[in-house]
């Protein structure tokens, strides 16, 4: 008898459900964090050429052809750090669970926090311990550094500033949690280019750090590609879990194009800061929403009802994020990626006629 893939794909597997994605057709797209700008026309021409000179017929360079230096000169990353590349920083958390998926290993993170870090656990057989935020999305650091002496995990992951909720945790708080764990401390740094601090400063010289950031928030989520910076120890033992051609040679030539321009994204980055003040001003003049801060390119607010503002937003040609029902502390809330200025402007618009 033929068995069935219900009956031989772990049972874990099996009770789960696939990651989600909205269908956003014909709707302003303002769920996934996403840079709103395309590449301008300026650039468009160029990157063609560039990658019409691209060897497709031959394996991508393994290494990253030079990528990874020239994200060390872009990004100001120690010279005493090693880098490593990923297809999207989704890849390199995949990377850290499987090579530390020793029997009994834990994983440990902070809830509400980036989905991908549980379910990597889960992927990996590795034991998840979520640590709850305080109810203002703050870091509850004695809950932290208590589960960090109970469990001993042997990777702590800290999103900075923290998806779905937007704060940045105390740069102290995130220090006492590297001088606490035993194990690996992976600082995620997604949304780095909106934030005011940054922990990459000490990437090479605190042995259990692994800061790890993406292109996908600058603009270019399409090019799939993320790096980690750390200790070369580190990098070197996640080096070889990592398949052999894991960033394709379209983006590699795509991202060494795009650094060479970072300054175009840059200041995109610095027009949605911008526009994430006016969101959060506007919102806070409703005294029926929660606003909370942010350091991302997002603003995650409570409301009375997240169903019935979600379907009304969508109803009127915005799609956001409910992330009502994927945790008890999310209760009726809602996540706004800050988008172009008419973009939000249209946000602001349809919630005045839904609080008239």
């Amino acid at each position: 008898m033929t068995l069935t893939a219900k009956q031989l794909v772990r049972p874990e597997i099996a009770g789960i459900k696939a990651y989600h994605v909205a269908n956003a057709s014909g709707l302003i797209k303002l769920d996934a964090m996403e840079n709103p700008y395309a590449l301008p026309d300026a650039l468009r021409a160029e990157l063609g050429q560039c990658l019409a000179d691209v060897a497709i017929n031959r394996y991508p360079d393994p290494h990253g052809g030079g990528l990874k230096d020239e994200l060390k000169a872009a990004f100001d990353i120690p010279a005493a750090a090693s880098v490593l590349l990923g297809n999207g920083s989704d890849e390199i958390i995949t990377l850290i669970a499987q090579a530390l998926a020793r029997p009994g290993a834990v994983m440990l993170a902070l809830e509400p926090s980036f989905v991908m870090y549980r379910m990597n656990a889960l992927f990996s057989g590795l034991q998840y311990v979520g640590v709850p935020l305080n109810a203002d999305f703050s870091l509850d650091l004695p809950a932290l550094l208590a589960a960090i002496a109970s469990h001993q995990p042997a990777v702590v992951f800290l999103s900075y500033p923290n998806n779905p909720t937007g704060p940045q945790f105390a740069r102290e708080q995130v220090l006492a949690v590297l001088d606490a764990a035993p194990g690996l401390v992976v600082v995620d740094e997604a949304y780095q280019a909106f934030a005011s601090d940054s922990l990459m400063d000490l990437a090479g010289s605190r042995p259990n750090l692994l800061v790890m950031r993406t292109l996908s928030k600058l603009g270019l989520a399409g090019l799939r590609l993320g790096y980690a910076a750390g200790c070369a120890e580190w990098i070197d033992e996640l080096d070889k879990v990592r398949p052999p051609y894991n960033i394709n040679v379209l983006t590699q030539a795509a991202a060494r194009f795009a650094l060479r321009h970072l300054a175009v994204f840059m200041q995109q980055a610095q027009t949605l800061r911008d526009e994430r003040q006016r969101l959060l001003q506007a919102l806070r003049q409703y005294r029926a929403l929660t606003v909370f801060a942010s350091q991302a390119n997002f603003v995650t607010i409570r409301v009375p009802d997240a169903a019935e503002l979600f379907a009304f937003l969508k109803k009127n040609g915005i799609l956001i994020k409910n992330l009502h029902g994927s945790h008890p502390l999310l209760d009726n809330c809602l996540r706004l990626t800050v988008g172009s200025p008419d973009e939000n402007t249209a946000v602001l618009a349809a919630l005045a006629g839904y609080f008239a």
